[in-house]
């Protein structure tokens, strides 16, 4: 399997918004998401843990529904909120996770209806499917003076230790392509 690493300079370069790495501006004021400020990592020489993180439970969406115009009545609240297991602060690099806000470059803090990224947030706007520790939901996205709607899976897994993240639609990997899984760790 072949390891994805990303020196630090390229790092605090990608999070610091150079140009050449953003998608431009879709029809209509539509824009494609920034992309990550991160690679994505593959777990350590660890067998276990290379076997759950292949286990990325995807998804198939359904191209016959659009992107909501705006959240759902109720979201966030109960059977409508992001899980539990899934709230609170994750990093892709857990040498992010002692750093102050604002540092943090590769830190994701979610909460029950809202996703904070370095520099962009989304919002909760329309769940596909849920369980105690896997999410599939819409959000909507604004950050850098962009705004963009996202499909996403959050999949807490390893006891809640563990947060893979994979990203569908516009700008994901490709017009309409999914994502490779994000590896996120818990920060304490």
């Amino acid at each position: 399997m072949m390891r994805w690493t990303m020196p630090a300079a390229m790092l605090l370069l990608a999070a610091c918004g150079g140009t050449e790495d953003k998608a431009p501006a879709a029809p209509e004021n539509k824009a494609a998401a920034p992309r990550a400020a991160a690679e994505l990592v593959a777990p350590a020489d660890d067998e276990d843990a290379m076997a759950r993180w292949q286990e990325d439970r995807g998804y198939e969406p359904d191209p016959s529904e659009p992107p909501l115009k705006r959240a759902e009545p109720g979201i966030g609240i109960g059977d409508k909120a992001i899980p539990a297991a899934i709230r609170g602060r994750w990093a892709l690099d857990p040498a992010d996770c002692p750093k102050r806000p604002g540092t943090d470059l590769t830190a994701l803090v979610i909460d029950a209806a809202n996703l904070r990224f370095h520099e962009s947030h989304g919002e909760l706007a329309r769940i596909r499917e849920r369980d105690a520790s896997r999410i599939v939901a819409d959000y909507k996205f604004s950050g850098e003076g962009m705004a963009w709607d996202r499909l996403m899976v959050l999949d807490a897994q390893d006891d809640g230790k563990t947060l893979i993240r994979r990203d569908y639609g516009e700008g994901a990997a490709g017009e309409g392509a999914a994502a490779g899984p994000m590896r996120y760790t818990r920060c304490a």
